[in-house]
């Protein structure tokens, strides 16, 4: 697969107890993205964050957040990314999207020896 060197990144701020359907968001995400074809997803576990409602979520020694902040990074053309944001948007029910152009200098898997 490739993408063109101009692409899109979308960036998806959840929380780590989110769910859809029965299965974490972040998981459902990732998924559906590569159902879609898309070139790739990259999940990030945040140790400390806040969103909208100013509710603070870490990482203590002494106890364990039940609800970490979650980003999902996903790049491809922009139509790719068009093709998939109506699912993100009736998936996320709170959170962050955001959109941004990018300049892809590599993409490749690992060569077959």
């Amino acid at each position: 697969m490739t993408i063109p060197r101009e692409g899109c990144l979308l960036r998806i701020f959840i929380g780590e107890s989110d769910q859809w359907e029965g299965r974490p968001l972040y998981e459902a995400i990732v998924l559906k993205a590569r159902e879609m074809h898309l070139a790739g997803a990259t999940v990030l576990r945040g140790p400390m964050g806040f969103g909208a409602n100013s509710r603070l979520h870490t990482v203590k020694i002494l106890r364990l957040s039940e609800d970490l902040p979650m980003v999902i990074e996903i790049v491809d053309s922009r139509a790719k990314i068009d093709e998939l944001l109506p699912h993100i948007e009736q998936m996320v029910k709170e959170g962050m999207i955001t959109l941004e152009r990018v300049e892809v200098i590599q993409y490749r898997g690992k060569q077959p020896q």
